[in-house]
């Protein structure tokens, strides 16, 4: 099974984006989506923004994260 996470976007830049995941910042290729900006929410699979979602669906993922804890 693959699990992605959702994350902030804080930066993009040259197809890569700075995100915010639960407080841990990293670097993530944006590549495979044509339209972000900071301030959205995506969800990231092995260091890849592979959709972007909205910041309900951010919350109910880190809802369901923390509930398998």
């Amino acid at each position: 099974m693959c699990v992605g996470l959702p994350a902030k976007v804080v930066k993009i830049q040259d197809g890569t984006a700075l995100v915010d995941a639960s407080g841990a910042r990293r670097e993530v290729s944006a590549e495979l989506l044509d339209d972000v900006d900071p301030g959205d929410y995506v969800m990231v699979h092995a260091g890849i923004a592979i959709a972007k979602i909205t910041s309900d669906d951010a919350v109910e993922s880190e809802r369901v994260m923390q509930s398998l804890d």
